[in-house]
This record gives structure tokens, C-alpha cells and sequence, in this order.
């Protein structure tokens, strides 16, 4: 389980000549892990794929996708907090579980960046590891559905990790975020309103037991009460 977040993590990460490299090794890794056939075939396939790219091809489609796309963000807080200020403090207590883990990361880094998530994750226990990452559920479906739609192979990551995590999606959730507009990523004017827009609240008061930032987020609080563990330093490929 582990070694799956971990590898699902730099799979999911900027592209690196280094990365292309390695793909083949990620294959090979894959063939060793207690999962199943079809996710270990779908994150096998994803590998194989980046790694066959020319580095300027898989970068492009990488910025294509994740960064020319706010809905496909790969920051967590970009789908539940936009640009309000609930979205510092969220980072602030990310990075503070994150240390309270002995999970140091590097200043100019997003705590909220998907694959930094992901490797956090691949550091703890699994089952606190899945519940922590069913807690994002909701944005894990929410991801798989668009790239399913613009028919990319980076689906393939999502689809497992919506499988990995605990319980189930709001379908609430998963149904606002998908009410919002995909916009062109060829549309460089529409992309600029987009980001200028203010903050869009996801759907309001979830309440104690929900899924979602809320109960998340009191976790993070609840990480900084534990003791540290020994140092975990993420170096982060992104571009």
C-alpha cells in the first residue's frame, strides 16, 4: 500500500528527465505489490506511458492538463477553498501535520499539492493512510471524471486512488464541483476571468461528520498533539 501511494505520487508529479527515467523501475515495483491486477495494470500502463514520452511532450501535456485547467488542479484547497482565506489557514495546518509526522518540506512548496499528499501518506500506517485520503474522495472522483472525459491516461492514477481511499464520496460534493465550467485551456482570456473570479465556497455547512475540508482539517489540528516521528524530507519534482 505504501509503496503504491508512493509511486502514485511521482506518477502524478511535474515531469522529470529523471522520472522518464525511472518509469521502468515503477513497472517492475508494481509487479511486486499485494494489489489488484487491474491496478496494477492501470498504474502500469500510466508509467509505460510517460516513460515513453519525449520530456518536452510529457511536460507540455502536463502543464496542458493541470496547470492551464483550474479544475484540474492538483492543489486539494483549489476545489474547496479557491482563493478565500479559510485557504491559508488550511495550508498552515497541513504543513503542521506534515511536521508533527516529521514530514519536513521545502518552504516554497504547496502543502496541498497532490503528489507531496501522497508521499505523506506513503509514511503512515495504511489504514490511517486510506482514511485520511478518503477525506479527499470527493476531489479524487471529481478529478477521474474529467480526465476520463478528455480521455487521458493520467485517469488511470486517479481511478486506483479513489479505490485506495476509505468510504465514499458525498455525492453532493462531487456534484458541485462537476457543475463547474471546464474551461478551454486554449482560451487564455477565459482562463484569466476564471482565476480573477473570488472564492467559490463548495457546499457550505457539511456539518461534523462530513467528508470532506471540514473533518480534514480538524484532523490536521488534532496531527499537531503527536509526538514526531523520525524525518521523512520531500523533494518534490514540480515544475
Amino acid at each position: 500500500m505504501n509503496r503504491v501511494l508512493k509511486i502514485a505520487s511521482l506518477l502524478l508529479s511535474y515531469p522529470t528527465k529523471q522520472l522518464l527515467d525511472e518509469c521502468p523501475m515503477l513497472v517492475a515495483a508494481l509487479d511486486e505489490e499485494d494489489i489488484s491486477a487491474r491496478h496494477r495494470s492501470l498504474l502500469s500502463r500510466l508509467a509505460t506511458d510517460i516513460g515513453s514520452l519525449d520530456l518536452y511532450d510529457a511536460e507540455e501535456r502536463f502543464v496542458f492538463l493541470f496547470d492551464r485547467t483550474r479544475t484540474l488542479s492538483l492543489h486539494l484547497f483549489e476545489h474547496v477553498h479557491g482563493e478565500s482565506r479559510d485557504r491559508g489557514q488550511a495550508m498552515v495546518d497541513l504543513r503542521e501535520m506534515y511536521e508533527a509526522h516529521g514530514f519536513q518540506i521545502d518552504a516554497k512548496e504547496m502543502p496541498d499539492y497532490l503528489p507531496m499528499f501522497l508521499e505523506y501518506l506513503s509514511t503512515l500506517p495504511a489504514d490511517e493512510a486510506t482514511e485520511l485520503l478518503g477525506q479527499t474522495k470527493h476531489i479524487l472522483t471529481v478529478l477521474k471524471e474529467r480526465l476520463k472525459k478528455r480521455k487521458s491516461i493520467y485517469m488511470n492514477a486517479f481511478t486506483v486512488l479513489e479505490a485506495i481511499a476509505a468510504g465514499k464520496p458525498e455525492k453532493k460534493l462531487v456534484e458541485e464541483l462537476l457543475d463547474q465550467p471546464d474551461h478551454d485551456p486554449d482560451d487564455l482570456e477565459a482562463l484569466d476571468r476564471v482565476w480573477e473570479e473570488e472564492a467559490v465556497s463548495f457546499g457550505g455547512n457539511r456539518g461534523e461528520n462530513a467528508c470532506g475540508p471540514d473533518r480534514m482539517q480538524r484532523q490536521m489540528r488534532a496531527a499537531r498533539r503527536k509526538p514526531p516521528q523520525p524525518d521523512n524530507t520531500h523533494s518534490s519534482g514540480e515544475g
